[in-house]
């Protein structure tokens, strides 16, 4: 009889054992799958597709050296080696002063121009609990011709060699392979050449990345600008229009391209691009980055 009792309080013990861990394992399944935001990286490669700015920044404490080039149009024929006699040079400093905030100032030889930049991160694409189709920034600079006044019938003022640019950047990473970008964007000339030159320029640049392996993706980039007065003037005006590929080295990226622009600043490759691609006005041309991170060990 002792042994019958003995048996039921041993099943007795198991059930309620096993009940008990049935409910430490619940409860650690529901801590280990609680929902969370699953953000999008890596849309670009880098801070710019080719000529403009991606959706990419900087991260908090980051610094990025950055130097491009710009060669002449392949129509300089055998006597100007297709272009590489000459050369457009870029070079900038830009840091993620947050993960929301980027700033930057550069120089270009083309037009001895100096430029200073912010770009804010608004929106971040997510899934998730928090579900946001799109990531959103808002980029905006100031560019300062510092070539010599030509023009001895007008004042020189330093204002007049200002250019301004507002953009906003919104992208889509659609899949770990592609990407694309929407810039719609404005920029204001306080002084332009002549009467048919606008003050105020309209554009939408289209921006696609397609990644082909770990380190290598293919870029393509068009700035469409509105410019209904460019059949009326001596000097025409194209749609800037570039392919590129990106490489990552560790530490570097390299972007090289074909582009119709010669200009690597908003303010010069969206209004001023005076190359065509079907008279063979196409660049060769490469973007250098180099990171430098600032974040303490933890």
């Amino acid at each position: 009889m002792k042994r019958i009792q003995y048996i039921f309080i041993a099943l007795f013990l198991l059930i309620f054992s096993g009940n008990t861990y049935s409910q430490d394992l619940d409860a650690l399944l529901n801590a280990e799958t609680k929902p969370t935001i699953d953000y999008a990286t890596a849309t670009f490669k880098a801070s710019r597709i080719i000529n403009g700015h991606s959706i990419e920044q900087m991260k908090k404490r980051q610094l990025d050296f950055r130097i491009s080039h710009r060669f002449g149009p392949l129509n300089d024929g055998a006597y100007g080696l297709f272009g590489l006699d000459q050369s457009k040079i870029h070079f900038s400093l830009e840091y993620g002063v947050t993960d929301w905030l980027m700033l930057g100032v550069g120089r270009g030889s083309l037009n001895k121009t100096y430029d200073s930049f912010a770009k804010f991160r608004l929106l971040r694409q997510s899934s998730g609990v928090k579900w946001m189709p799109v990531s959103l920034s808002y980029f905006t600079s100031v560019e300062l011709n510092t070539l010599k006044f030509q023009d001895p019938t007008r004042t020189n003022y330093f204002s007049s060699r200002l250019a301004f640019v507002h953009q906003l950047l919104i992208a889509r990473k659609f899949n770990d392979k592609f990407s694309f970008q929407l810039s719609p964007t404005f920029i204001h000339r306080n002084l332009v050449k002549t009467e048919l030159d606008m003050n105020d320029v309209y554009a939408m640049g289209f921006g696609a990345r397609y990644k082909l392996s770990k380190r290598l993706s293919l870029n393509a980039e068009y700035y469409y600008n509105y410019n209904p007065n460019n059949k009326f003037q001596d000097t025409k005006y194209y749609n800037s229009a570039s392919v590129g590929v990106d490489i990552e080295t560790g530490g570097h990226v390299f972007q090289i391209m074909l582009t119709n622009s010669l200009g690597m600043r908003e303010g010069s490759f969206i209004p001023q691009t005076t190359d065509n691609w079907f008279d063979k006005g196409i660049h060769l041309g490469f973007n250098i980055s180099r990171v430098f991170s600032f974040q303490k060990d933890r």
